[in-house]
């Protein structure tokens, strides 16, 4: 069984549970469908990252934020995410809407099938993101630096408001087609914009990050909200 479809009984929510052999032949076909129809298109910049305290005693109580760009950012998961940087990557992904014309009409016409799309179209769009932040990391390698997990708006406590930072910053609508709702939803639906710290230490979880990790005192571990 490949990653991808073990990723993709994971959103099924089977867990341990054993999968029945019907179940894994339609996610076989759902891959190989979506796979027909996927549009993927990414973005990134590199921007400078600072941790700041609105006074001196905050720093003895631990109110820190983070800023980036004009962002000022209340978040204890994205600040232990981003311990050591000094930069980072604003990244953005998608896998086109033709993902969703699918998931939509099956919704329609066949909704234990669109459950299934959902889950390997989620799996589809974690590998597409894995893979463009490998190429990511490849080019900080070659000046000695490292990525760390990617951590997303709405994700923990960084609130999903933030979305709409990351789409004026990146240009997302021209750059990559991708668009934000009035509650900070993107369209596409598979979508995913991240930050991704930028360190001088080379961490063992640089893309697959806490759900797939067991180590729970890493500094780095994200909260699993």
């Amino acid at each position: 069984m490949n990653e991808k479809t073990r990723e993709a009984i994971r959103y099924l929510g089977y867990g341990k549970h054993a999968v029945d052999g019907h179940t894994l032949d339609l996610i076989a076909e759902e891959f190989e469908k979506l796979e027909q129809i996927i549009s993927a298109r990414f973005i990134y910049r590199i921007f400078d990252v600072r941790r700041e305290y609105e006074e001196e005693k905050d720093k003895r109580d631990g109110n820190d934020f983070i800023v980036i760009e004009s962002m000022n950012i209340r978040s204890r998961g994205l600040i232990r995410n981003l311990k050591g940087c000094r930069q980072v990557v604003l990244f953005a992904a998608t896998l086109g809407i033709e993902v969703d014309r699918r998931i939509h009409l099956l919704l329609i016409t066949d909704m234990a099938r669109a459950v299934i799309a959902q889950a390997c179209a989620a799996a589809l769009l974690e590998e597409y993101c894995d893979q463009c932040q490998e190429k990511i990391g490849v080019e900080l390698e070659a000046v000695h630096q490292y990525l760390r997990p990617r951590f997303s708006p709405g994700y923990g406590d960084f609130p999903i408001e933030f979305q709409a930072d990351f789409f004026r910053l990146l240009d997302c609508p021209r750059k990559i087609g991708l668009s934000l709702t009035d509650s900070f939803m993107m369209t596409p639906t598979k979508s995913v914009t991240a930050v991704i710290g930028i360190s001088d230490t080379k961490e063992p979880c640089h893309t697959k990050g806490c759900e797939a990790c067991g180590k729970m005192d890493c500094q780095f571990r994200r909260d699993q909200a």
